[in-house]
């Protein structure tokens, strides 16, 4: 039921348009939280039936399933969680270039005047979502 959830929050944050760079750096980080959610969920369904099917072994097999199981369920964890960092620090890093690509555009309007230099202003934060 929960991986559902996270999937349909996803799908939702998916297709909402942000509109400033502050709001897409949080939508990318919720879309980075849901997908994490729904990757524990996976790994833990996974794991689930992992220790189910080594419940028919027995001995030593039956110690390295579980084994072999718990080691790809703390795996495939990990590695969700390294994901949802890498896309928080590309949502991060998008959001500072933006800033910064703004700033530069705005002080090139500074040459302007008038309605031109609004203009000119008004373009850069369209572009630059500000």
């Amino acid at each position: 039921m929960k991986l559902r959830n996270a999937m349909f929050i996803a799908l939702g944050l998916a297709i909402m348009p942000p509109l400033y760079a502050a709001d897409m750096k949080d939508v990318t980080e919720d879309r980075a939280e849901a997908r994490y959610d729904a990757a524990k969920d996976t790994a833990k369904h996974n794991y689930e039936v992992a220790k189910e099917n080594c419940k028919k072994m027995s001995g030593n097999a039956k110690d390295v399933c579980m084994k072999d199981a718990k080691a790809a369920y703390v795996s495939a964890k990990s590695q969700a969680k390294a994901d949802e960092k890498s896309a928080k620090n590309q949502a991060e890093a998008t959001e500072d270039k933006m800033k910064a690509d703004y700033k530069a555009a705005k002080e090139r309007c500074d040459s302007l005047s008038g309605s031109a230099k609004d203009a000119c202003v008004s373009e850069a934060k369209l572009k630059y979502k500000q």
